[in-house]
């Protein structure tokens, strides 16, 4: 084997490509021949989209695994350690199984340069293939077309709300993108557009390739009873939902899971009772999540990173707000992303503006966040990192203030091994 560990391999896939992302298929194509990779599951279900991909997979694979079937997935960017994007059963793949499947694409690839995405991409799906799950879950990591992903067709795609993100990559405004999330469609198949709003070329592609579309709005519909349960209806169905996940978006993301699966069962027969139980037991970190700290004031962490999920983050808080409470939100985010939209999205519902300098490749420092952000805001506190951004929150926030850590999976990630450390 070329290397003992799985640090060991990561590392060296750090470096192997020219580009840290390289979009298209063929060079990720030639080698899952040379793999073998044939149908890697008895069904496919692919998700693309902007926001609530995450999400969408947890749901699935939660559902179906407590239904009893085998379930794989693969999802990325991870938070804390690189197993979690590929599970078996909900379980996180093993250092020893991964490996064993770099090996095998070491072995595979011969001359061929593979990105750190395509070389993670390919062992999930070498990994999936050998396990013949009865349900594989892929989610797109960038776009759809070009990505590698889509090497392998789906039975049913997911498609989560178009956004404005990656431009550098996608495409400047939602037709464009819409446009590429679209490349991932194959002729006649089934389609949850989980979109009110979807981009033109993306509503084109569908129609081009005939496929048989449900699409939020139009063809089902979710409602919230109360803040913790709704209703999905569709004609001559009706289901009572619990909601698993916080926010009004978690209820859309759940309506488009429930969509999918009826492309595969038939949900007339299902107990009512348990296909709102499936459900109970989904969790994504970083996705709004509530944290254990030993700060005085309530702490959340999310992921979030562009404008539609700052937006969704403003509802979320707008919530929250009462008299004599203090929402502050501790951010942090790459170079590659738009700072001031972010915030502009935001700032209504924030009293108190704290940035925090990432120390990553891509990541801004506090003072260069700021001067992307611009005048829309004052922030109050700029933190060279996380630790000392924690610190001051202990000494200065009360029990009814709400601190939010957000700008990016990094941000997410930097907050947990902090709280981690700090508990040992």
């Amino acid at each position: 084997m070329r290397f003992d560990n799985l640090d060991q391999w990561l590392d060296w896939q750090m470096v192997l490509h020219d580009k840290s992302i390289d979009l298209g298929l063929d060079r990720v194509s030639q080698v899952g021949q040379g793999l073998g990779l044939g149908k890697i599951a008895g069904n496919v279900i692919t998700v693309a989209g902007t926001n609530g991909k995450g999400s969408s997979v947890a749901a699935y694979e939660n559902w179906l695994r407590k239904a009893g079937f085998t379930v794989a997935s693969y999802t990325s960017p991870h938070l804390l350690n690189y197993n979690e994007r590929i599970k078996r059963n909900l379980q996180a793949v093993s250092d020893e199984e991964l490996c064993a499947a770099f090996e095998n694409i070491e072995s595979a690839r011969q001359d061929i340069s593979l990105s750190y995405f395509e070389f993670g991409t390919l062992a999930a799906l070498y990994l999936i293939h050998q396990w013949q799950p009865d349900y594989a879950i892929l989610e797109v990591g960038l776009g759809g077309r070009l990505d590698a992903v889509n090497i392998i067709d789906a039975d049913l795609v997911h498609l989560t709300p178009i956004g404005i993100d990656h431009q550098a990559w996608l495409g400047d405004d939602r037709e464009q993108i819409g446009f590429e999330k679209a490349g991932v469609l194959r002729q006649g198949i089934s389609v949850v557009l989980n979109d009110y709003d979807a981009p033109q070329s993306l509503l084109a592609e569908i129609e081009r390739l005939d496929c048989k579309c449900l699409q939020i709005g139009r063809d089902f519909q979710v409602s919230q009873l109360d803040e913790s349960h709704l209703r999905w209806h569709s004609a001559g169905l009706e289901f009572e939902l619990d909601s698993i996940l916080p926010g009004m978006h978690q209820a859309h993301n759940l309506a488009g899971v429930v969509a999918g699966l009826s492309q595969f069962l038939p949900l007339h027969e299902v107990d009512p009772q348990q296909l709102r139980s499936n459900f109970h037991g989904t969790c994504i970190p970083g996705r709004l999540q509530l944290l254990e700290s030993p700060l005085a004031c309530q702490l959340y962490a999310d992921v979030g990173h562009n404008q539609d999920a700052a937006m969704v983050l403003a509802e979320s808080l707008g919530r929250m707000k009462r008299p004599g409470r203090k929402i502050i939100v501790l951010l942090g985010m790459l170079s590659d992303k738009q700072p001031d939209v972010f915030v502009e999205a935001l700032k209504s519902v924030v009293d108190d503006w704290w940035l925090v300098s990432l120390g990553s490749d891509r990541g801004l420092d506090a003072d260069h966040l700021a001067t992307r952000i611009g005048t829309q805001i004052e922030p109050e506190q700029r933190f060279s990192n996380v630790g000392d951004a924690l610190d001051h929150a202990l000494l200065s926030l009360g029990n009814q203030d709400i601190m939010l850590a957000t700008g990016s999976f990094v941000t997410v990630e930097i907050l947990l091994r902090a709280l981690s450390d700090s508990g040992e």
